[in-house]
């Protein structure tokens, strides 16, 4: 008797027979008129190019995009882009394969673009997933992403357009509506809700910010570091509270503390650990300030929600885990995003925040200085105020 095929081996076998495949979960995410578009403009594309949706389930049969990906290449054997759900807050995930690394890094920033385009607002899924492919086979994806992502740095009326209202369910087609009781559709909606219901707040950091700056070489990410400290700054200046509360009164001393703190940072950033500090300073001024808001308004206060220890440009932690660093005989418990969670738990190497000194990439933590003995934060509350006290380069 042979073997059951494996859950990677069945989406390759189907693959085979069509460019796109999807879970039977999220059928109704690709009716018929639109699939039929979907594998013409996928026929047309000047390379191969594959679709996998799959539920994204922790602890189910898959769990991150990236992997989803690499193991239905390996077994389907065929270069090209596949292109799949994001790990991170539901964007679409791409992969190629063959090409040059241009190539491959345009493919990636492509098929994020549909998510920041206002007529995308609402758009079913099978929609953006026309439009990504478009861009993918169109070339030059970094540079319709930069474009498509300049409002970041500037305006803060709308940082993440994505459905109408901070609480809006973002609807795949109105029978994936119908259809939401499944389990796994369920599982696809809920992560770009949950994105929606953070981005959409303009107040918040929106945490494609941090994905982009992840990618950025030091240029970039320096200059994204000063957009978002300016940007910040002129959300303060709007800011016009009404409240006897001494926890508003402290929520807003700390949103203007930690703005000082990011200028100051900045101001003295040398190199990456530096620049990735500045977003962690804005990032929890923009809590504060979210907070302040709430509960002005009546409203209870949001929880701040701690970045990845092993490197805060991945965005928010989703598990503890216990790490022990190389060579030490000593535990530590930390916050990770859920790759590198995976990774500790898999007794791999996470993804660290790093940069070059003396030759060789070395991870943040591994450098003597307020960011490692903080955790950019994660063990205290007082990152700022130890900034502004001038422990940087104490």
């Amino acid at each position: 008797m042979s073997a059951e095929p494996t859950p990677g081996t069945k989406i390759a076998q189907a693959l085979r027979r069509s460019p796109v495949y999807a879970d039977p979960s999220l059928a109704a995410a690709l009716p018929k008129a639109g699939r039929e578009k979907l594998l013409a403009r996928i026929g047309a594309a000047p390379m191969p190019i594959f679709v996998v949706l799959v539920p994204l389930v922790k602890g189910g049969t898959w769990e991150d995009g990236e992997d989803l990906l690499t193991v239905v290449h390996d077994r389907l054997g065929r270069d090209g882009v596949y292109i799949g759900p994001g790990s991170y807050g539901g964007l679409f995930e791409a992969r190629r394969w063959g090409g040059t690394e241009e190539q491959r890094r345009d493919s990636e920033y492509a098929v994020r673009v549909p998510f920041f385009l206002p007529e995308f607002d609402d758009a079913p899924l099978i929609d953006s997933l026309i439009k990504a492919v478009e861009l993918v086979s169109a070339g030059g994806g970094r540079a319709v992403y930069e474009k498509a992502t300049e409002h970041l740095g500037s305006s803060r009326e709308k940082p993440f357009p994505i459905g109408r209202g901070a609480d809006s369910a973002l609807p795949l087609t109105a029978g994936a509506l119908a259809a939401a009781a499944v389990t796994g559709l369920a599982v696809w909606r809920w992560r770009r809700t949950a994105r929606v219901r953070r981005e959409q707040r303009p107040l918040l950091l929106p945490r494609e910010v941090l994905a982009a700056a992840n990618t950025a070489d030091r240029e970039e990410l320096r200059g994204r570091a000063e957009r978002e400290v300016v940007a910040f700054g002129e959300l303060l200046e709007g800011v016009d509270l009404d409240s006897d509360s001494a926890r508003v009164h402290d929520l807003m001393t700390l949103a203007l503390d930690a703005y000082q703190a990011a200028g100051k940072t900045l101001d003295a950033a040398d190199g990456v650990f530096d620049l990735a500090g500045v977003l962690v300073l804005v990032d929890r001024g923009r809590d504060a300030l979210d907070s302040a808001r709430a509960l002005a308004s009546g409203r209870k206060e949001r929880p701040r929600s701690p970045l990845c220890f092993f490197n805060p440009l991945h965005g928010d932690a989703a598990a503890a885990v216990d790490w022990r660093e190389l060579g030490s005989r000593d535990s530590l418990r930390v916050q990770a995003c859920g790759a590198c969670a995976k990774a500790v738990r898999g007794h791999r190497l996470p993804v660290f925040l790093a940069d070059r000194v003396d030759g060789r990439n070395v991870p943040y933590y591994a450098v003597s200085g307020l960011w490692s003995r903080t955790g950019y934060g994660q063990f205290g509350d007082d990152l700022v105020h130890r900034v502004l006290r001038g422990e940087l380069r104490g």
